[in-house]
């Protein structure tokens, strides 16, 4: 019998002693079924997951659960990244263990078993210290974390203190608005087309924001200002955005009127 660890939720242990793990994950080819990792002589590569899932786990932190599972059972293995030229393979969860423990560097690695987990599979469920493992990736311990809008995790702890101290040169956090104000300001009549179209690349940031002071731009002669208005416009919750929109909807330039049609808050004519 091969034995694996799967880390999940604390709040999920009565259930699982009861009826066993769900298979409530997606594998690389769309199967369900859950993700674990070989039991090493190692308790921290065993548990290296958990500092990472941790970030999204609750706020009881998680608990390992060690799994028995039959040598010829199928799973996949590989690594996380799926890197071109490792892909993960199917084989045996015997093989899997195999594999992994002969990896010089088993970190980022995983198994999938494509189905659930019954409860008789379950050897034991034990709590975990909740700062085993790599965070982000394996080896980014003394690498700056990354604040661009692709990385960050809405919400995180430290997050919003993390993006003012490393702001990121496109994903903000944005200056304030008087600043952004100032800014169109000094850019002149009819203004600057690149410096308005910056500016008004922060103000996509924003739920709400000054419609009246924005709506000359409206007539801009340069149709990237007016489409960089139509995204900069688009989710905000300000009464009068409809109504820029809707001058909008008629203008000239094609990518403008698609911009705005893509926004889905005018009704077809």
């Amino acid at each position: 019998m091969a034995m694996f660890v799967h880390l999940t939720p604390a709040a999920h242990a009565a259930r699982i002693r009861k009826s066993g793990v769900r298979a409530a994950s997606h594998g690389h080819d769309g199967d369900r079924g859950l993700f674990c990792f070989p039991v090493l002589p190692s308790c921290t590569l065993t548990h290296q997951w958990l500092r990472e899932l941790s970030r999204r786990g609750g706020p009881r932190g998680l608990v390992a659960v060690r799994l028995r599972l039959p040598d010829d059972e199928p799973v996949t293995v590989g690594h996380y990244s799926n890197r071109p030229g490792r892909p993960p393979t199917r084989t045996t969860a015997a093989d899997a263990v195999r594999r992994v423990a002969s990896l010089e560097d088993p970190r980022g690695w995983e198994v999938f078993l494509p189905r659930a987990a019954t409860r008789d599979e379950i050897h034991r469920i034990h709590a975990v210290r909740q700062v085993t493992g790599w965070r982000y990736f394996p080896g980014s311990n003394g690498t700056p974390p990354c604040t661009c809008y692709g990385c960050r995790v809405r919400g995180e702890y430290g997050s919003q203190r993390l993006r003012r101290r490393r702001p990121h040169p496109l994903d903000g956090p944005a200056p304030a608005t008087p600043v952004l104000l100032a800014r169109i300001s000094e850019a002149g009549d009819p203004g600057d087309a690149a410096q308005l179209c910056a500016t008004l690349h922060w103000f996509g940031f924003r739920r709400r924001g000054p419609v009246a002071r924005l709506a000359h731009l409206v007539g801009h002669p340069d149709a990237h200002v007016r489409l960089a208005l139509v995204e900069a416009v688009a989710r905000w919750r300000t009464p009068g955005v409809d109504a820029l929109l809707q001058q909008l909807a008629d203008d000239p330039d094609e990518d403008v009127r698609e911009a705005v049609a893509f926004t889905g808050r005018l009704n077809p004519a």
